[in-house]
């Protein structure tokens, strides 16, 4: 049960709105029930300025309109594991381990623009929480809220926990695919639309084409369609059309 909350005030909905043109396709429905969505969000998650970055309302709701873009059609339950988000003024510099084949342990300091742990914070930088949304297909608070799902059966390994009427292994076979197709074109020289920070792991190359699956369908349908149709199946949404709908109508 969430939280009770204060509704979104009009003139707060409308800054988000425009502060991010990823919202203006959805339909009336979507963008009231988006909006219920976020009014709980901002209940029931604690959300932390650090380092002096100050939010008023209208931060909070735009940043939470996004969060919850991705949970449209599953709910905030699907977030229920984790409970706050860390706003960083800018990128912030992340502790990095890794343990080579040789059993030496590395450690170097890596900039970073957002971050999730399981059932730890969600941590974003706001300079680039500001950059997201613009139809270019970046956008760092779904990039995140792509692992959190990612996370929910206790890895991130690219392949959140599916539907029951989803097929475990057309996932994988899809994404497998797409995956090692976009590493070889970028080996090649090639410059794809998809950016190449996806071929970092199987978990970034979810998060960043759900990126583009909300930010900029038409490029993710155009460069792996198979890849968009999954992502139809596992968010319950369907963005190409939305998009393609508001070009008809400016048009």
């Amino acid at each position: 049960m969430w939280r009770r909350r204060k509704s979104i005030s009009d003139a707060a909905w409308a800054a988000a709105l425009d502060a991010v043109p990823m919202l203006a396709p959805l339909a009336d429905a979507e963008r009231a029930q988006l909006r219920e969505l976020s009014a709980c969000f901002i209940a029931s998650k604690s959300i932390e300025p650090v380092r002096g970055q100050r939010l008023d309302t209208a931060d909070l709701v735009m940043l939470a309109a996004q969060a919850c873009l991705p949970v449209l059609a599953l709910g905030l339950e699907a977030y229920a594991s984790w409970q706050s988000v860390v706003v960083y003024p800018g990128g912030f510099v992340a502790r990095e381990r890794e343990v080579d084949e040789a059993g030496v342990e590395h450690e170097w300091d890596e900039a970073r623009a957002g971050e999730s742990w399981p059932q730890g914070p969600v941590i974003l930088s706001w300079e680039d929480v500001l950059a997201s949304g613009q139809g270019e297909g970046y956008n760092v608070v779904v990039h995140e809220m792509a692992h959190k799902l990612d996370m929910l059966d206790g890895e991130a390994n690219g392949r959140p926990p599916l539907h029951r009427d989803m097929d475990a292994e057309i996932w994988r076979r899809d994404f497998s695919a797409a995956f090692a197709d976009l590493k070889r074109r970028i080996d090649a020289g090639e410059a794809p639309a998809i950016d190449d920070y996806a071929t970092t792991d199987p978990s970034e190359f979810f998060a960043v084409t759900s990126e583009y699956f909300f930010d900029a369908p038409g490029v993710l349908a155009n460069e792996y369609p198979a890849v968009y149709t999954r992502l139809c199946e596992f968010y319950r949404q369907r963005p190409r059309p939305r998009f393609e709908r508001l070009k008809a109508v400016h048009r």
